[in-house]
């Protein structure tokens, strides 16, 4: 990511049936289509959290799909998002599956 551009960086949790149907590599994919860098995982109490980190128009383009789309197997239930704060430069290169 290119520094000198205001960049954002969130937090955020899946609920619902996000384990299983594919969810992460859809993130993973949605995230790389937008620019958009970070992480994502599964948790061991079934949800699906990550950091995404990327300009705010294209952070808030993941958002939305988070919260409304998700994988095509998926049923979102809730997404949270926390910790929203601007960056001068990005902490990660891509955006990864993490364990």
């Amino acid at each position: 990511m290119a520094s000198g551009r205001k960049l954002l960086s969130v937090d955020f949790e899946v609920f619902g049936k996000v384990q299983g149907v594919f969810f992460r590599k859809h993130t993973q994919k949605t995230a790389n289509e937008l620019g958009v860098v970070g992480w994502v995982r599964n948790t061991q109490t079934k949800t699906v959290k990550g950091t995404m980190q990327g300009p705010p128009d294209k952070v808030e383009k993941l958002k939305i799909w988070l919260r409304t789309k998700g994988s095509p197997s998926s049923k979102i239930t809730k997404c949270d998002f926390k910790n929203e704060r601007e960056l001068s430069s990005s902490s990660y290169s891509s955006f990864d599956i993490t364990k």
